[in-house]
């Protein structure tokens, strides 16, 4: 028989992913848990591994292209099983070229199976008199609309039938379209070759930062506390020990001694460490540290997490934030990686940055951002000398955190970052 399996619902809000590498092809052999694709999410790139033995009898979407869950990626022939009963048989649809899928599509609650989706196809004759009012197109078709903010039903299609294809679609110039292209070429006293603008569509990782940054400054009060620590006995340990780190191949940065100061902080101000359940009026007090770290990548910003930071030593803590920063820049970050942060760092330092607003990973409830440290003239003992300032920017959740609680997470992750020693006779 045929099973069609669809891209699933692999967890944290995820909808919809874009193919980054097949592979499998027609006519290949698979095992349950062998990967069948690489597919590009909100969060993670990962593989989706066949759920049944068999063999590739069709497989739907090109590389580049968005599949969304629910839709269909593979046919797989299963042998030994005896084939339901389906529609007319059609031949197979391996991309836009083919015909029609085949066979049937089972459904996640019970053993009812549905007859398998026309799109694609060339209707039979019995079936015009009842074709839905909508336009006729491809899922790749429709993918591509929804991306591009086309109104498919004004897209002349060229397939069967006067169905939608692909082409169609990167072919199509809607009016509003037109009268940005017709400015743009429009010609004018400093004229230049080429058009004056680009259009590239958003990426998975883009998508979400623009979603989750609307709804944590929809859905917080946002304030933002400021600090500007002295570290010179922070510079003289990393400078002290850096070295020894390196005959490791470890590089040691002033991240993880950050880490262990807001995580020990942080058990003294179990506030910033909890999660609003306002539905249920309910505040939830984690008795965990994930400390989420932000990691740019070309395709943007990510945010993996390092479990049970508290119990890390600076040496643990140094190779797990090296971990991390080559799996997100490589593309490597599991679901796993990502989920169950309680608390976010920022370190806009390390690209030059001084000051920032940094806005909180929801449901969170605090964000540290961490400026470059800069030498300049500080009072110490009633004298000016030069001195090693670090400026910090706290964020957090009004609803959830008061000002005087805020201020003193902020003073004591400042204490423990201006005294590493402190870091460690504290524990």
């Amino acid at each position: 028989m045929r099973y069609i399996f669809k891209f699933p619902d692999i967890g944290e809000g995820l909808t919809e992913g874009i193919i980054i590498e097949w592979y499998v092809d027609k006519g290949t052999a698979v095992k349950v848990g062998q990967p069948l694709v690489k597919m590009e999410t909100d969060k993670v790139v990962t593989d989706i591994p066949s759920p049944r033995a068999g063999v590739i009898a069709a497989r739907y979407g090109k590389v580049g292209e968005t599949i969304h869950v629910g839709e269909t990626l593979v046919e797989i022939e299963i042998a030994g099983e005896a084939a339901a009963e389906a529609p007319e048989a059609k031949p197979e649809q391996v991309d836009e070229k083919g015909a029609g899928v085949v066979g049937t599509i089972e459904v996640a609650s019970g053993n009812a199976l549905l007859p398998a989706s026309e799109e694609g196809t060339e209707p039979r004759p019995a079936a015009v008199s009842l074709e839905r009012r909508k336009t006729l197109a491809t899922p790749v078709a429709r993918a591509m609309a929804r991306e591009m903010n086309i109104d498919i039903n004004l897209v002349k299609g060229t397939g069967p039938a006067g169905r939608v294809m692909k082409s169609d679609i990167q072919n199509f110039h809607s009016p509003a379209a037109a009268v940005v292209s017709a400015a743009a070429k429009a010609p004018s006293a400093q004229a230049v070759p080429g058009e004056l603008i680009e259009i590239r569509p958003m990426t998975q990782i883009r998508k979400s930062i623009a979603r989750n940054m609307l709804r944590s400054k929809q859905s917080t009060a946002h304030m933002t506390l400021f600090e500007e620590p002295e570290v010179s006995k922070l510079v003289e340990a990393r400078s002290r020990y850096k070295e020894e780190y390196k005959k490791e191949d470890l590089s040691l940065t002033y991240l993880p001694f950050i880490i262990k100061a807001v995580a020990a902080a942080l058990k003294r101000h179990p506030e910033l460490n909890a999660e609003m359940d306002f539905e249920k009026g309910n505040i939830i007090y984690k008795n965990f540290y994930n400390i989420g770290i932000a990691v740019s990548t070309e395709e943007g910003l990510v945010v993996p997490v390092i479990r049970d930071a508290d119990k890390l030593s600076i040496r643990e803590l140094s190779r797990a934030v090296a971990d991390i920063a080559v799996k997100a820049r490589d593309r490597k970050l599991t679901l796993d990686d990502m989920k169950d942060g309680t608390f976010t760092i920022t370190n806009y330092g390390a690209l030059g940055g001084w000051f920032g607003v940094p806005v909180i990973n929801y449901p969170q409830v605090g964000i540290l951002g961490i400026g470059r440290i800069n030498q300049q003239p500080v009072v110490a003992g009633g004298e000016i000398k030069v001195g090693n300032v670090m400026p910090l920017s706290l964020s957090v959740d009004h609803r959830m955190v008061d000002g005087a609680e805020a201020t003193e997470f902020l003073n004591d992750v400042a204490a423990g970052i201006a005294d590493p020693l402190s870091l460690i006779m504290r524990q």
